[in-house]
């Protein structure tokens, strides 16, 4: 059985227990070793073999995981954050399919939340923005027209942005093109819960600037959007006294 698993966005405490326990169990581990904290393996077995994938093929990987599968043994395919967030999973899936090799998928936690637990950040704040959109900037791996930075930005929705951060001068390009203005509030969010977790807050045309005086260029999340103010201009309906909801009434001037 192949368990694919989610590292999480870094601090060892912040993978699931399901996946901790997946670790402990497993006989193999292949790692995603450019982005996953090695401490992480701290909890395997003593036998268990453990494989770094940055340095493997697709081939080789799968490879690994049939050989395993032959030999009845577990093994963990452990990725960084959640593997449903570019991470590449589907085409291995689609071979393990191929192969008759059983697999299931235990989710983690993104390194999106971690960068908003980073800056004590709500993405989704009443009067502000209700959406989030998750995206990247095209690079060697191509994007869709439709789903262009410089497409989304045109909403002016909290963006978040993931394998961007080599090219920021890029993306601030693409956002400006789209709609936001230059002063619109933007962080760089490095290793986010990671030990050497770095912050910058900037704006969208400080954002090349920004990230080379800091000498961010991969490893991190670039959020933009009002939200990064980190203030409110508008209550939540939820806990609102004068709002009904299905488990309290509003309260009225009799109640007071």
């Amino acid at each position: 059985m192949v368990h694919f698993v989610g590292a999480g966005p870094g601090s060892p405490d912040l993978i699931t227990l399901r996946g901790h326990r997946l670790i402990c169990e497993a006989d193999v581990i292949i790692y995603a070793g450019s982005l996953v904290n090695p401490a992480l393996l701290d909890e395997a077995k003593k036998e268990c073999r453990i494989y770094d994938s940055s340095r493997m093929t697709l081939e080789e990987v799968t490879e690994v995981m049939r050989e395993a599968e032959d030999s009845e043994l577990i093994t963990v395919r452990l990725h960084t954050g959640d593997p449903g967030i570019y991470g590449a999973i589907r085409e291995q899936m689609d071979i393990l399919d191929n192969m008759g090799v059983e697999y299931d998928y235990c989710p983690g936690v993104s390194s999106f939340c971690g960068a908003s637990a980073a800056l004590n950040l709500e993405y989704t704040l009443p009067e502000v923005s209700q959406s989030v959109i998750l995206t990247r900037m095209e690079g060697r791996t191509p994007v869709p027209e439709r789903e262009s930075v410089r497409s989304f930005a045109a909403h002016q929705a909290t963006m978040v942005l993931f394998l961007s951060a080599g090219m920021a001068e890029k993306l601030s390009e693409s956002l400006l093109e789209g709609g936001y203005k230059k002063d619109t509030p933007a962080a760089i969010v490095y290793k986010a819960t990671w030990p050497d977790e770095k912050i910058v807050i900037c704006t969208v045309g400080t954002l090349a600037e920004q990230a080379a005086k800091a000498g961010i260029n991969k490893t991190a999340l670039i959020i933009v959007g009002d939200v990064v103010k980190r203030t409110s201009p508008a209550r939540s309906r939820l806990y609102d006294p004068n709002f009904t909801t299905g488990y309290r009434r509003a309260v009225t001037p009799e109640d007071s």
